[in-house]
């Protein structure tokens, strides 16, 4: 019998947890497979040990395991698949399939814009955005956020799309705003490149506030906008 077990970050801020398991339910009704659970990798409950062995005790003789995450990294390199290798010498009657994180999609290209478009401001024609990563010292997580924002601003003619991160990779967050708050831009879209609620987006629109440039300063970033799944999908 075919399972299939959805793999979330996890995260310490109970909101952020029950948007995973809140989008996932939204999508269970699209998939055709009659074992269907959710799992996290860290800092939630329950962990992917234990969801391999829900799914088995329902009957799963071939669970296909689905990271819930936005870009190939560490996490879906190694932690995932290391588990998923403790599952197959628990269990080796049951086969394992590994899917692969979201990535580089047009749907995200898409879901990017209409954060943008939900501010219901005017967007001018010298406008920028910033897109904030995680970030990770796997540099394939630098190239393709980079390629993302190559695609937005391609896409969308958008005058120019940056990016930086959280930690792990360059340049950071901080040194993002800093830019910012010593250039002339009338209108920056700042756009955490995150799924979900947690501590890394409370941090991100904390450490915007208290960057903002100064009032008489030729620099002014309209909108903070905080990118999570589109609305029509939840």
């Amino acid at each position: 019998m075919q399972a299939v077990l959805y793999v979330g970050h996890g995260s310490r801020i109970k909101s952020g947890v029950e948007e995973v398991i809140h989008f996932i339910e939204r999508c269970k009704p699209l998939i055709d497979v009659p074992i269907q659970e959710i799992c996290f990798l860290e800092l939630a409950k329950p962990s992917i040990e234990s969801g391999i062995a829900v799914c088995v005790e329902k009957g799963a003789t071939h669970i296909a395991v689905v990271p819930i995450l936005l870009l190939t990294a560490k996490h879906a390199k190694e932690d995932i698949p290391a588990e998923i290798e403790i599952g197959k010498n628990k269990y080796p009657n049951v086969t394992f399939t590994y899917g692969s994180a979201l990535g580089i999609h047009t749907k995200m290209i898409d879901s990017l814009y209409d954060r943008i478009r939900e501010q219901q401001v005017a967007i001018r024609n010298d406008a920028s955005v910033l897109l904030v990563g995680r970030g990770s010292s796997d540099p394939a997580v630098k190239r393709d956020l980079t390629k993302i924002a190559q695609l937005l601003k391609e896409k969308y003619a958008i005058n120019q799309v940056d990016v930086c991160f959280l930690y792990g990779a360059k340049p950071s967050f901080d040194e993002a705003l800093q830019k910012l708050k010593q250039t002339a831009k009338k209108q920056v879209f700042i756009i955490p490149y995150l799924l979900f609620t947690g501590i890394l987006m409370n941090n991100i629109a904390k450490k915007f506030l208290t960057n903002q440039p100064p009032k008489n300063s030729s620099s002014s970033v309209k909108t903070l906008v905080i990118i999570k799944i589109p609305k029509k999908y939840w």
